[in-house]
Formats: structure tokens, sequence, C-alpha cells
């Protein structure tokens, strides 16, 4: 007489990829409702949390499902494989960022003056629950060691061409204008504030851009600040670096035969 086994199912195993699954739509719906505006940033950063955790407790239960394979000789084997696998995709960018966090400064509010910063001046833009903008001695040794290429730029010219020059970058890296203060040949002091996202989950930083008339030159500086979070992972020193590069390309691309070219470090 014939004996016949019946495998049981893995429970951890199937719910291993059902729990994947779940986490991995919650990614994308969530970041694409941030990146459309239909979705705040704190609550965004809540949903994160979720997200992580769900993906965490799917592994967990991979892990699980491949014991009860391995001891029991459960069924459940490619459950456990694909639930692993799309956790351990989810989980990739919370890797990315907690390496990016330990390995940069925890900063949030970069400037290429660290001294006097420019001013953040578009009223109603800032609300309480947002980061407060700081200038304090920790925060600018922890820039100028960690961010030394963040720097402002002297260029030949009026500031009127420049501003023209700033409002071309501005507008390619499809920047929003907030409001100016202050106007050429009237003011010494220019500043323009605009709002500046994240390219794929949206996240948003406040950018002012200070032109000084110098007489035959213009100074150029440069303030991000991100709304939330106390880290940036670098973001804004990144930001402002790119902008810089482009502004020097813009000017340069722009500037008559008798003038210089070639932007001053200060």
């Amino acid at each position: 007489m014939r004996h016949h086994f019946r495998r049981r199912q893995s429970i951890s195993a199937k719910w291993s990829v059902r729990v994947a699954f779940l986490a991995a739509i919650l990614f994308v719906l969530s970041g694409l409702g941030h990146r459309f505006e239909r979705i705040e940033t704190p609550e965004f950063l809540w949903l994160l949390a979720v997200v992580a955790g769900l993906a965490l407790l799917a592994l967990l239960l991979s892990f699980k499902g491949f014991t009860s394979l391995w001891r029991r000789g459960d069924r459940g084997g490619p459950s456990a494989f694909w639930g692993g696998v799309i956790a351990l995709v989810v989980l990739a960018p919370f890797a990315m960022t907690l390496y990016q966090a330990l390995a940069l400064p925890t900063l949030y509010d970069v400037s290429t003056d660290i001294a006097d910063p420019p001013e953040l001046f578009a009223a109603g833009q800032r609300s309480e629950r947002m980061n407060p903008l700081v200038n304090d001695e920790e925060s600018r040794g922890l820039q100028s060691s960690a961010y030394p290429q963040v720097t402002g730029r002297r260029y030949d010219g009026s500031p009127d061409r420049i501003l023209t020059a700033v409002n071309t970058v501005v507008s390619n890296n499809g920047w929003t204008v907030l409001s100016q203060k202050g106007e050429p040949g009237d003011d010494e002091e220019i500043l323009l504030e605009v709002v500046a996202r994240t390219w794929l989950l949206g996240f948003t930083s406040d950018v002012v851009v200070r032109l000084t008339d110098e007489g035959e030159t213009t100074y150029v500086d440069m303030r991000s600040v991100s709304r939330y979070g106390i880290h940036d992972l670098g973001e804004n020193a990144d930001r402002i670096t790119a902008f810089m590069t482009a502004l020097d390309t813009e000017v340069q691309g722009t500037q008559p035969d008798e003038e210089t070219t070639q932007p001053e470090q200060p």
C-alpha cells in the first residue's frame, strides 16, 4: 500500500510576495502623488516609512519561507524567491539614502556665502512645518569642509546682462520664479527667489540668487534650502554647483568680444 505525502504550503512564502507587491505599489503610487503635488512632503515621508517597513517584513517572510522549505520541505519556493527579490528592489533606494546620510554632513541649508548668505524674502512661501533657516558656526564649518566647491562667481559685465543669464539658467532647469527684489541700475543688490524640485520624487527647496553690482563686475551668490528633512543628502550643494557651472557657460556664450569670458573665483 502506497503512502502519499502532501507537502504543506508555506504561509510565510505566500505572504512574502503579497506584502512585497503591496510595498512596491505603495512606493510607486505615493512617489507619483508627491511628484505631481497631490501629496504633501511630511505625509509622503510617513508613507516612505510604511513602505520600508512593509519591504522589511516581506524580506523576513521570504527568509522564513526558505527556512521552511529547507527544514520541512514546504512548498512556496517561487513565492519566497520573488517576495525577497521585490523587497530588495524596494529597499535599494532606502539603502542608498542611508549610505548618503552617513557619508555626508547633516545639512539642509547651503550657501556660497556662509558669512552672509542671501536672504529668502518671498513672503508666505515657508510655513512653520518647514525647516528653519540656519547659519551657525557648526553648519558653516560642516559646509566648508564637505563642499569647498560651493562658491560664488564674479563676472565682467553689468547686473542686467548677468540677470538675463541667471533667468535663462533658471528657466532651463524648470524652476519656478517667485519674486525679484531690486532692479539693475537702481539697486546695488538684486535678489531672485525661486522654487526648485528634484526631478524624480519632487522634493522642494527654496533657492535665492543674489547679484551684487561691483561697478565693472557683478558678483553672484546662491543659497539653497530644503523645505523638509534634516539631511539634504548633498542635493543643495549639487544644485548650486550645477547652477554655477551652467551660468558660467551661459555668460561666456553671451559675452561681448571686448569683455573677458572667464568668471573669477572670489
